[in-house]
């Protein structure tokens, strides 16, 4: 597990190899990353939008922005979590990917900057 926290908010990130949709032969090595947001402090807020950084070995860096998270913007209450998880297909099937939440804490209307930790990707039918 990977995980940071800022803001007493700590962004946790499991990744997992997707060998049931990966195509090696084809240069498609997919990734679940399975997120979990949980807020330590004692404020609501509300996940706004995010930006991942997606590094592809070989293939350099791609940037991803979008509205909030799988299609929600949630809030999460003070000592509660939101969890969630996605997926990235890399073409080198080794990588990493790192980011940032945007988030506003909903008492005090504060733009915060959560970071999400850098986590590594790495097709295990690589490593044999």
């Amino acid at each position: 597990m990977f995980s940071t926290t800022t803001f007493d908010i700590r962004v946790s990130v499991i990744p997992e190899y997707d060998f049931k949709n990966s195509f090696p032969a084809e240069n498609r090595f997919v990734f679940r990353y399975n997120v979990t947001i949980e807020n330590l402090g004692d404020t609501p807020i509300r996940l706004l939008r995010r930006k991942w950084l997606i590094y592809d070995v070989g293939f350099g860096f791609t940037e991803v922005t979008g509205e909030g998270v799988i299609g929600m913007t949630p809030e999460i209450r003070p000592r509660d979590k939101f969890r969630y998880f996605s997926n990235v297909m890399l073409r080198s099937g080794v990588g990493s990917m790192s980011g940032t939440y945007y988030c506003k804490n909903l008492l005090t209307n504060e733009d915060l900057e959560i970071e999400i930790p850098k986590f590594n990707l790495v097709a295990e039918v690589l490593s044999n």
